[in-house]
């Protein structure tokens, strides 16, 4: 089967780099894609804004699946144009979508299926949202509302910090996804990433990992779209899994479904693993970046066989996942200012040389400009390894960052630090 993969970053890297390795994968194409998305398929140049264009592609290759790598598109619709054009698509439709595109959707079905989440209040203007803020304790999370490429959620240490991120949002600081903000009890735990797979019917599970969100050592700066992950995350035991999938990804698919408008795809859920047991904090409509880094740096069924079941209805007949035992780990090489500022233009090299140390490099961010390759983008290089635990994947990860070179780049130096420290009290 000839497919289609949308994105550009380091996910759609990852996801190429599986399905390249799918005997179902007969031609894979890639749009816009990256240089090295480009070692893995061939690229095509259309604006992926444009569902009329990527079904016109389609049609002229004879492709027949297309895979939606990032979130927007989803949350545009360009899964039910694409349906409606009989190809084959992994990924939402629109109205499924509004799980990622309004977290006051997700927040309000959350509360009519009994899914154990935040206690939260939805508003419509400043005014509404500063009046609300009495009922909740400090520190607090307000959220705007629509996508915010993974930086739209502050979390106010101060009453003045909530009302200045209230005020900001409602006066465009993102754009019209702060439209509407939705304010949240702060929940206190350890964060966990947990992931599904759904044809609307039969749902798997597809893999746990821990992502560090904010950009600096010891969790500490802005949060970011993901600075690193590893997978598995053994804080999410084989009970608290089960027990995810039992309260919180079931009832989802199963109230979705009974509105009519069922789940296709992956289901991404951001858990805070709190005292008493996992809470929702927020759904994904795609594979996380990084997390879909380390995940398929363990898969080892065929992705395309997975996929390519999902979008015809028929994930019920064939095998659950497989997934390598061993832990991998991610490491997010970004340009110099990011999250806010990041520069563009830097040169890489030695990727290579940093390969053979035993990591997979994934491109999130580049460009070649004169046969050099550049950093284009905030988040750059995604440098991943396995290892038989989280210290041994951190340390292989390390050595091949040090072999990067990329001077105006920087990376956190302890992703992972939470199971390493973990891993080191067990063995004392």
């Amino acid at each position: 089967m000839n497919i289609l993969l949308l994105g550009s970053g380091g996910r759609e890297h990852a996801l190429a780099w599986k399905l390249a390795q799918s005997p179902n994968a007969q031609k894979l194409f890639a749009a816009p894609g990256n240089p090295g998305i480009a070692q893995e398929a061939e690229l095509a140049d259309i604006d992926i804004t444009d569902h009329g264009a990527v079904v016109t592609f389609c049609q002229l290759n004879q492709v027949e699946l297309v895979v939606v790598g990032p979130e927007a598109p989803l949350v545009d619709g360009i899964a039910d144009y694409l349906r409606a054009a009989d190809l084959l698509v992994f990924g939402p439709d629109k109205a499924a979508a509004q799980l990622e595109g309004s977290k006051g959707f997700t927040k309000d079905l959350c509360k009519r299926a009994g899914i154990p989440t935040a206690a939260y209040v939805r508003t419509a203007s400043a005014d509404e949202a500063l009046a609300a803020l009495d009922d909740f304790s400090i520190p607090v999370v307000i959220k705007a509302d629509g996508l915010a490429a993974g930086k739209g959620v502050i979390i106010a240490e101060t009453r003045d910090q909530a009302t200045k991120a209230i005020t900001d949002m409602f006066h465009g600081s993102f754009g019209e996804a702060g439209a509407e903000v939705v304010i949240e009890e702060f929940l206190t735990g350890e964060e966990a990433s947990f992931f599904a797979i759904t044809d609307g019917n039969t749902v798997v599970p597809f893999g746990t990992a821990q992502d560090h969100k904010r950009v600096g050592d010891g969790d500490t700066g802005p949060n970011t779209g993901g600075m690193g992950a590893y997978s598995p995350a053994p804080v999410l035991t084989k009970a608290l899994q089960q027990q995810v999938m039992d309260e919180i990804i079931q009832p989802t698919i199963d109230t979705l479904a009974a509105d009519g408008t069922p789940y296709n795809g992956v289901l991404f859920a951001g858990l805070m693993l709190t005292e008493t047991g996992p809470q929702l904090i927020e759904y994904n409509v795609r594979f996380g970046d990084p997390e879909c880094q380390v995940l398929m740096m363990r898969l080892e069924s065929h992705l395309a066989r997975i996929l390519i079941a999902t979008s015809l209805g028929e994930l019920g007949e064939i095998p659950e996942p497989v997934f390598n035992p061993q832990t991998a780990l991610s490491v997010v090489l970004a340009a110099d200012g990011y999250p806010d500022n990041p520069g563009t233009g830097g040169k890489i090299s030695n990727l290579r040389d940093a390969e053979k140390v035993g990591a997979k490099i994934f491109h999130a961010g580049t460009a070649v400009v004169d046969r050099d390759l550049v950093a284009n983008g905030g988040r750059v290089l995604n440098v991943t390894a396995l290892g038989a635990n989280v210290t041994e994947a951190q340390a292989k990860a390390y050595a091949a960052v040090d072999k990067v070179d990329f001077p105006s780049g920087f990376c956190r130096r302890d992703i992972g630090w939470r199971e390493v420290e973990r891993e080191a009290s067990s063995r004392d």
